[in-house]
């Protein structure tokens, strides 16, 4: 089974998304991560999603979900040279010298401390998937209070786009 980033256009109006998400529960395909928001055409939305399947699901999935009326334009960026990002907020405990450890497990990792308070550091990171769950296995997870995650945007590198 292969990571799949989704991309898709989609016309910015109501229902258009929970016919989307709905696809996937209909068929038992699970949505690992789904970023969505307008583009600078406001008509549109860019929708990102990821999933964990095969080749043939994952043909099943992108024939489908080009017969959604709402879908404009798909393209599955895994199948080319494509750049992702991904954005935390994680909370970490950060007690005596622990503090300066994870200062620098953050500062290695290009992490940035957005707020402090005596027993907690809360710290951004952005970056692929891999990057953020290699952040958490330095500090370890018992360090860990809390993390919120974007999911996953993603755009194809070079002169190829996704637009009408």
């Amino acid at each position: 089974m292969m990571r799949h980033i989704i991309s898709i256009l989609l016309e910015n109006e109501p229902g258009a998304l929970s016919r989307v998400v709905g696809l996937f529960a209909q068929r038992g395909y699970n949505i690992e991560t789904l970023t969505v928001a307008p583009t600078e055409d406001p008509t549109l939305s860019r929708l990102t999603m990821t999933t964990h399947c095969d080749d043939r699901k994952i043909e099943q999935i992108t024939k489908q979900l080009n017969k959604l009326i709402e879908v404009v334009k798909l393209v599955d960026l895994s199948e080319g040279q494509h750049i992702e990002r991904e954005l935390m907020l994680i909370k970490v405990k950060a007690v005596g010298a622990q503090r300066a450890e994870i200062k620098r497990t953050a500062d290695i990792f290009r992490g940035q401390i957005v707020d402090v308070s005596p027993c907690v550091y809360t710290i951004q990171l952005t970056g692929a998937t891999d990057k953020l769950e290699a952040f958490i296995d330095a500090i370890g997870s018992a360090a860990v209070l809390e993390t919120v995650r974007t999911g996953v945007s993603g755009i194809s590198r070079g002169e190829k786009v996704l637009s009408l």
